[in-house]
């Protein structure tokens, strides 16, 4: 049985109404729950519109994108991953993205930094759709400094271009924007259509023109966008020929507000726009151009996510268990470090001289242990990380002129969880000119930690989840926000001022049970007094604290 809505917009041009009506199509393909398709269609100005439906409340539901080695038409690609439906991506040139894509833990391509305009280059941040690791969604403008996850910083606006701006804006710095935490998934494009459920159309700050992407007129364009309630909108609108003269970006933006869209961005278009349900076109493409890169709904198990640990504890050089041995470290100008204390250098030299790693584990287990540096082309090769552990001493050579400003994985040892245990990385390096210390993290699976840091709480009398006043308090610029967690859990702390407004979100992730602190800074805030709120998957506590400077 077919199902109809009337859906009534006003066409921008003469202000005449008109009406699109939709049609529920799921059933003509084998789609599973939580997943809808619907066909749109009018007669004046005559439009056909498609969009798929994804319920992200159904945790066999994720959204990813892809890259292909070579491009390909939708439904070649669709089928090859095996994607149960997928739209383009974003902007490309050959077969090389000009959009983010970003993978589980690895930037597959950037969003352009900048483009040719009046023959020079114009420095551009521009729109990116995300799912974060807990799931939730967001449409956000982005700037990315490099290839690593820690690179992608997001901004509360684009760059203040308008159009055919004679004159380029200085590039982007990291202190204007916020690194994008937690991030597991997303597609990049331009312009956004849809923020904080406004429609808001960026278009000359975010350099399309010039681009042949145009603003208004009717053409092909392909969009995603999510609604309040974890539904993921993704449309095709089809353009230049007779059963559809296409959208211009103001009413692209109407259909998706009128379907609850409270975020949306606007996708590569005209003969790239494409959707696909298997191995079949749905739309009609006005041209069937080979992309490089698509957005798909998928199965959760798509994403091949690594487990979550059980356990995980990461010790900075500036915390209470780390310690410098010998003399002569000094922080290094390098950005990228750890936390918010630099990366520690030293030259090379004989052994005498370290950095001591202390992790007080809660049980003798299996944990991994990774490293984390500041990398540079002066830095040794052969930078030794000497791991004391149950079963002896082993020493793992590091090159740290690379995969810096990651967790590098150093390897996985039985450690006694006692005193014994440590981590120390020396200057007996024998190339470079410097080592380097910076943060060390354990992580654990074994079932062991779990139960064994659960019974601790539950034997100091944790039952849910108990949140500690900040220390110190009143604090200037820095404080300590303290929380428990009795069982594992997702964990959301965000600082509002004394009006309600947010100013920052500090945790945004599933935590393992027990202690947990995180670092307010706040240099950059007034005096005042302030709050902070801590969020687990059932509970929610709030406490005030005061910044006296």
């Amino acid at each position: 049985m077919k199902k109809l809505f009337v859906l009534v917009l006003f066409a921008f041009t003469c202000g005449v109404s008109q009406t699109l009506v939709w049609e529920d199509v799921t059933s003509h393909y084998a789609l599973p729950l939580g997943i809808k398709a619907y066909h749109g269609t009018r007669t004046s100005p005559i439009a056909s519109i498609w969009y798929l439906d994804a319920d992200l409340n159904n945790p066999k539901l994720a959204i990813r994108p892809y890259v292909a080695a070579a491009s390909m038409t939708l439904p070649a690609f669709t089928a090859s991953v095996g994607a149960y439906a997928a739209i383009n991506g974003g902007f490309f040139g050959g077969t090389s993205p000009y959009s983010a894509v970003i993978y589980p833990n690895e930037v597959k391509a950037t969003n352009v930094q900048s483009v040719a305009r009046n023959s020079a280059a114009y420095p551009v941040i521009r729109s990116f759709f995300g799912m974060k690791k807990n799931r939730s969604l967001s449409v956000d403008w982005i700037y990315q400094f490099g290839n690593a996850m820690t690179d992608i910083y997001t901004y509360s606006q684009p760059l203040p271009y308008a159009s055919n701006d004679p004159v380029p804006q200085a590039l982007p710095v990291k202190n204007n924007g916020s690194q994008y935490s937690d991030l597991l998934v997303g597609i990049g494009g331009g312009p956004m259509l849809i923020r904080n459920d406004t429609i808001t159309i960026t278009y000359n700050q975010e350099l399309m023109w010039g681009s042949g992407v145009g603003e208004t007129n009717g053409d092909p364009r392909t969009a995603i966008g999510f609604t309040a309630n974890k539904h993921v909108i993704m449309m095709t609108a089809d353009g230049r020929q007779s059963l559809s003269d296409g959208v211009g970006l103001p009413e692209l933006a109407q259909i998706l507000k009128s379907l609850g869209c409270t975020g949306a961005i606007n996708l590569d278009g005209g003969g790239s726009t494409q959707m696909a349900i298997q191995n079949q076109y749905i739309n009609s493409p006005s041209e069937q151009r080979p992309v490089p890169a698509i957005v798909a709904i998928v199965s959760t198990d798509s994403l091949n996510l690594p487990k979550e640990p059980l356990f995980q504890k990461i010790i900075d050089t500036g915390d209470t268990n780390a310690t410098a041995i010998g003399g002569g470290w000094f922080e290094s100008a390098n950005p990228g470090y750890w936390g918010t204390t630099k990366s520690q250098l030293h030259g090379i030299g004989t052994g005498s001289t370290a950095f001591e790693f202390r992790p007080h584990l809660p049980v003798k287990a299996t944990y991994n242990v990774y490293g984390w540096w500041v990398s540079s082309s002066n830095r040794s090769t052969d930078t030794p990380f000497i791991i004391t552990h149950n079963r002896g001493t082993d020493t793992v050579m590091t090159d740290q002129t690379s995969n810096g400003s990651t967790w590098k994985l150093i390897g996985a040892y039985e450690f006694s969880g006692t005193s014994k245990d440590r981590v120390v990385i020396t200057d007996a390096a024998k190339t470079g000119s410097y080592v380097v210390a910076d943060a060390i993290k354990f992580e654990s699976f074994d079932p062991t930690v779990a139960t064994r840091v659960y019974n601790t709480s539950l034997e100091s009398g944790i039952r849910s989840f108990e949140v500690f006043q900040n220390y110190p308090n009143p604090f200037n610029p820095s404080t300590t926000l303290r929380y428990t967690l009795a069982a594992g859990s997702a964990v959301c702390v965000k600082v509002y001022d004394r009006i309600g407004a947010e100013i920052t979100t500090l945790v945004d992730q599933w935590q393992t049970p027990g202690m947990h602190s995180v670092l307010f800074d706040a240099s950059l805030l007034s005096s005042g007094l302030y709050f902070y709120q801590i969020r687990t998957a059932d509970r929610c506590l709030t406490k005030s604290m005061l910044l006296l400077k």
